[in-house]
């Protein structure tokens, strides 16, 4: 049974003193886990209070030696007393050499493949009017709009890369967290890198920190807080976001406790704008909400103590039942991250088993032709997200079973090119669509979808799918041709082959990247030469 959620007073800075150790950053006296002090609590630490200026580009911060966090062993030996600070203690001890090897090797992939989905949406209406406005107020700045040589400020850029990332619903997705784990951490974290001079290393260590934070923090918030209508990808995603800034800053452990209240009572993102922009705009604002979090946790700003379990907190009042033991699992057990599904249809990721099961059944030698009525069936949980039953846009043919099991019996592809106006308004296509009827039980997996096929001799043809485990079995190594081949087929159109080859190329060893400025300036196309 979930453990009972329990209060505690709210935490702030009390008193000042001299440091050397930070200087661009409030410093809070003992560091905690981070220099192996033994402290039972790290949001009571005495603060020292000193004026946060901002990280000039090229002055990397010297940060103090880490605790290790091994896999096999808890981190930490005395955990905290509240599970916010218990999670933020994990999150600020993180580093690169103590992540598993899987899970390094799929947070680059994340990278990959976000930016790579980011890149194909620079054109998408909701991030050129998103572009547009910010661009309007601050035309310059430390960070890249991805796919541009534009440039603005970090949160504004990392608003606008974020629902770029999101525009296509093309990326990837975490079963615990019931969301999409990198739209708004990588937005975040490629942001602060340019403004950092942030090397790969770090690059992936802070992905790793977001994405094991909001995975946490969306199981412990459970099916319940999606079924009322929140969309966790904007709430446990802000919390993602900040965890991975305030990795990247280098924030102690309590002022990381901090920045998880102040992104926690920013979170907010509604279910009811499924199908709109404002779907991937929640992914921008979650991104832009974590580097504030942390920016402002770095300056001395204060925040309750357990904004995430205590009394009125998170899980209070967006959950019923909260799991608190899934928000304080030690890093390592599992690394979520390397668990994470990468898409590859271009639509709701529920809908990819029924899209699966339909491609298999045209393998058969199934003929779009022969089709007389088409039964889907998914778990009820389907209908509250990808049952729009008549899609009057591509967007809409995204999240819409009935459409998508269309495409895909009619076609044999379901990426990117397919989800257009024109083809849901297609007539042979709606005359299929209108066959397919969505049938809901309870005894089938949250990934899973079978798709049944009367023909019209009288035929019946089925096929059932799982899509909820991920691609690889002994090493991520084995998805990493499909992720390259899906970068490829969305960025080159962008960027011209030349570009997106030079630009796979830094993604494939962000072990070696110096600086994440190297990487942004390879999403923008590449300069014409004049004779």
């Amino acid at each position: 049974m979930p453990r009972r959620i329990r209060a505690r007073a709210g935490c702030v800075p009390r008193s000042a003193s001299s440091s050397t150790k930070y200087p661009r950053l409030l410093a809070f006296g003992a560091l905690t886990a981070r220099n192996g002090a033994a402290h039972s609590d790290p949001c009571h630490h005495t603060a020292q209070l000193v004026p946060y200026r901002g990280i000039a580009k090229g002055d990397p911060m010297t940060r103090p030696a880490p605790a290790p966090v091994h896999p096999d062993e808890p981190f930490p030996s005395s955990p905290p007393p509240t599970a916010t600070s218990a999670l933020a203690v994990q999150i600020a001890a993180l580093r690169y050499d103590a992540i598993g090897e899987d899970a390094r090797t799929v947070a680059a992939q994340c990278v990959l493949d976000g930016i790579g989905v980011a890149i194909a949406a620079t054109a998408e209406p909701a991030v050129r009017i998103l572009r547009k406005t910010v661009l309007s107020e601050v035309a310059d700045g430390p960070a890249t709009l991805l796919g541009t040589d534009l440039r603005t400020t970090t949160r504004d850029a990392a608003l606008v890369n974020g629902t770029a990332t999101h525009a296509l619903d093309y990326d990837d997705v975490s079963g615990p967290m019931s969301g999409h784990p990198t739209v708004p951490v990588l937005p975040a974290v490629l942001a602060l890198g340019e403004e950092l001079a942030t090397d790969g290393k770090a690059l992936v260590t802070a992905m790793v920190a977001g994405i094991e934070c909001e995975v946490r923090v969306g199981a412990a918030l459970g099916n319940a807080h999606y079924l009322r209508g929140f969309h966790t990808t904007a709430t446990a995603g802000t919390l993602g976001a900040a965890a991975a800034a305030a990795n990247m800053l280098g924030l102690s452990a309590e002022q990381t406790c901090t920045a998880l209240g102040i992104a926690a009572t920013q979170a907010a993102g509604l279910k009811s704008m499924f199908g709109t922009m404002c779907k991937p705009l929640h992914a921008g604002k979650a991104a832009a909400s974590g580097i504030l979090a942390a920016k402002l946790a770095a300056a001395g700003f204060t925040a309750a103590e357990d904004a995430i379990a205590g009394e009125r907190g998170l899980l209070a009042t967006q959950s019923d039942g909260a799991d608190l033991d899934a928000l304080t699992v030690p890093f390592g057990r599992p690394w979520h991250v390397a668990d994470v599904l990468f898409k590859f249809h271009a639509a709701c990721y529920l809908t990819h088993a029924s899209i699966e099961a339909a491609l298999a059944l045209r393998a058969q030698g199934l003929e779009p032709a022969e089709i007389e009525s088409v039964e889907v069936l998914v778990t009820p949980a389907h209908l509250g997200v990808c049952a729009i039953p008549s899609p009057r846009t591509g967007l809409e043919g995204k999240f819409s079973l009935r459409f998508a099991t269309a495409l895909a019996l009619a076609t044999g592809r379901a990426d990117e090119s397919r989800f257009t106006d024109a083809s849901v308004a297609d007539p042979a296509l709606v005359a299929l669509r209108d066959r397919v009827r969505v049938v809901t039980v309870d005894d089938v997996g949250r990934y899973s979808g079978q798709v049944t096929v009367r023909s019209r001799d009288g035929r019946t043809w089925q096929a059932r799918d799982d899509v909820g485990s991920p691609r690889w079995t002994r090493s991520p190594a084995e998805q990493l041709h499909a992720l390259e081949a899906k970068f490829d087929a969305l960025v080159t159109p962008m960027l011209g082959e030349a570009r997106t080859a030079q630009l796979l190329a830094v993604l494939g060893d962000l072990d070696s990247l110096s600086s994440v400025a190297e990487l942004t300036a390879l999403t923008a196309p590449a300069p014409r030469s004049h004779p």
